[in-house]
């Protein structure tokens, strides 16, 4: 629903020196609702389940051509900026950004 993990994921990046993080959600309910805009712009897409890397294949299939799909499998079990939620995020994200700096 884009209020939680998404969200908090997203704040990590304020003022990151090296990446740029927009979330979207991929339910009908979401506070922002992903757009071809949205995978568009990036060029990494990071997702928290499985099913919401089938979502964005199903509907997104050619504007997601050639760009890498990350499933963080991270459960929906975390409030907006939970302790744990922030110290998960930021292991499991840097495996897969170089850059790091988390």
């Amino acid at each position: 629903m884009n209020r939680w993990r998404s969200l908090t994921a997203e704040r990590l990046f304020d003022e990151h020196p090296h990446y740029q993080a927009r979330s979207a959600g991929t339910e009908p309910g979401a506070r922002v609702r992903v757009t071809a805009g949205h995978l568009g712009w990036a060029e990494v897409v990071f997702v928290m389940e499985k099913r919401h890397a089938e979502r964005l294949r199903a509907k997104f299939a050619e504007e997601l051509r050639g760009k890498r799909i990350v499933c963080l499998r991270i459960p929906d079990q975390y409030q907006f900026q939970d302790p744990q939620l922030v110290a998960l995020l930021r292991e499991k994200l840097a495996e897969h950004l170089p850059l790091g700096g988390f």
